[in-house]
């Protein structure tokens, strides 16, 4: 027996745990008993509170979709939250990232309270975003009126990356949509995730992150994109996955009260203080609210595209590409991770070559939370600036949020010093706005999300924020006469000129040149 024991002491722990995964038969449970939804029409809805404030407003516009920018962080949360109030049919509510934390905590509660007015709730999750969430979603999943689903799940509960080790292929695919729409009348996309990060960071303007609101025919278009999520063989209820509540007490009723709680706590106030002084509400059901009114296209990846199962016409990157019109004028493209390769680099250059200004705005290296996709992008700055390229990277933003929020700095998201926005301009004519990076993984591994806005309104209105804001905000990169990268800030009265990524040290930059070397670039 001690023989025994002592060959197995010099077993190798990971194969042995890795063959052990493999035979427990860590498989996903079947679909067959899923129940079957889909989201209400908007003939129906028309009566609701939402509704009757808005059909006047789209049968004025018929044909177009009214559209309110959401780039500040408060405006943001206040806006998914009051319209979470306000409904009164149905809640679709479609997230990459959930955190349990201050905001995740009252958008989880602002459910809760909907569901027990009578409004049904499908809330649809990646799973790869919901660390801690478990317990809380199982809970919530007992009541008669919300149905939650997780995208790509994992088996292995914890730890998750686990999971990793027997089924990368399928988990490295993952959900980045975002979108909450009420009664199908009015819905809320863009960048943002339900996080303490996404709605406290201070300063950066139109860039720090940005979502849209919509009415109209783009609000149908989501919800039918949204039932083809539901729907999906990627899709799986979460009560299959998390099974049952611990027993004992109504783990329901020990959930609404630990969210009232939170609710109430200080930490709470100021998102509080924040729904207390919008006027958001009140506006839009007075017909206050102002729209810029525009043709909208929905551009979508198939959720089969997790399962490898649609062609490269159904990317979203392709339907982007159909529904752009060709530049004449102008490119201002924001997007905080940045990877064109050179597939990029060649359209950037022809597109210079061709007379039409092309204008990136990104993170830089101090404001980067990844430095993985840092050490991808910095490869391909030479090629691009050598093509014609303005290149800005945006600096580390001050945290001017009051001290109370105790906001986290972003270990699976954004820090609240980054860039987050993903949006374009074409022309002064045309608007994008959605959850897409210009990257590999947007492009080949995870879905995405957005809205193509012909509105020369909108358009304009980035990039007149790009003009006003990215001189005093993000470093200038350019080739100094030897070839070799500078980066310029500007500051009030001079320029200074950096020879090394600014505001890191040493060690950060040995770290990116290192990763640069590895051949990781398609997973990023």
């Amino acid at each position: 027996m001690a023989a025994i024991f002592l060959a197995v002491r010099r077993v190798p722990l990971w194969p042995v745990l890795a063959t052990l995964l493999v035979l427990s038969g860590c498989a996903l449970p079947p679909l067959a008993d899923r129940p079957d939804s889909r989201s209400f029409p908007q003939s129906q809805t028309r009566e609701t509170v939402l509704g009757q404030a808005i059909t006047p407003k789209t049968d004025a516009h018929p044909g177009l979709s009214g559209i309110i920018l959401l780039p500040d962080p408060y405006d943001a949360f206040a806006a998914r939250a009051l319209l979470a109030e306000a409904a009164e049919a149905s809640l679709d509510v479609q997230y990459y990232i959930w955190r349990p934390d201050t905001t995740g905590t009252l958008m989880l509660y602002t459910l809760y309270r909907a569901a027990e007015r009578g409004v049904r709730i499908r809330l649809l999750l990646d799973d790869n975003g919901i660390v801690g969430m478990d317990d809380i979603l199982a809970a919530l999943s007992q009541h008669p009126n919300i149905e939650i689903r997780l995208f790509n799940p994992f088996v292995v509960r914890n730890p998750k990356w686990l999971g990793y080790l027997t089924d990368f292929r399928r988990l490295n695919y993952r959900m980045h949509n975002k979108s909450l729409t009420a009664d199908n009348q009015v819905t809320i996309i863009g960048g943002r995730n339900i996080a303490d990060e996404y709605f406290g960071a201070a300063g950066g303007g139109l860039f720090a992150d940005l979502d849209v609101l919509a009415i109209g025919p783009a609000v149908d278009d989501i919800s039918r994109d949204f039932d083809r999520y539901w729907a999906s063989n990627a899709s799986w209820p979460a009560r299959q996955i998390l099974g049952e509540p611990e027993p004992g007490p109504d783990p329901l009723a020990e959930l609404a009260e630990l969210l009232k709680v939170s609710e109430n706590s200080i930490a709470s106030s100021v998102y509080a203080r924040t729904l207390e002084d919008s006027a958001f509400l009140r506006k839009l059901l007075i017909g206050e609210l102002t729209f810029s009114w525009a043709p909208v296209v929905m551009v979508s990846d198939d959720p089969a595209k997790v399962l490898g199962r649609n062609g490269n016409e159904d990317l979203l990157s392709q339907q982007l590409a159909r529904a752009l019109e060709d530049p004449e004028r102008s490119i201002t493209l924001v997007s905080p991770y940045f990877i064109p390769g050179d597939a990029g680099v060649e359209l950037f250059r022809t597109l210079e070559e061709r007379g039409i200004e092309v204008r990136v705005l990104t993170n830089s290296l101090e404001a980067n939370d990844v430095a993985m996709v840092h050490a991808s992008y910095s490869k391909y700055r030479k090629p691009l600036l050598r093509a014609g390229v303005e290149l800005w990277e945006m600096r580390r933003l001050d945290d001017e949020a009051p001290k109370e929020q105790d906001l986290q700095t972003g270990m699976m998201g954004i820090s609240v010093s980054s860039l987050h926005a993903k949006t374009f301009a074409v022309d002064g004519e045309i608007l994008f706005v959605g959850s897409f990076n210009f990257d590999p993984r947007s492009i080949h591994l995870n879905t995405e999300l957005g809205f193509v806005i012909k509105s020369p309104e909108l358009a304009r209105t980035l990039e007149r924020e790009f003009d006003e804001q990215v001189r005093s905000s993000a470093y200038q990169v350019v080739l100094g006469e030897d070839g070799e990268l500078r980066w310029l800030e500007r500051q009030e009265h001079r320029t200074v000129t950096y020879s090394h990524e600014p505001g890191t040290g040493p060690l950060k930059r040995i770290m990116v040149f290192f990763w640069s070397l590895m051949p990781i670039e398609s997973l990023l």
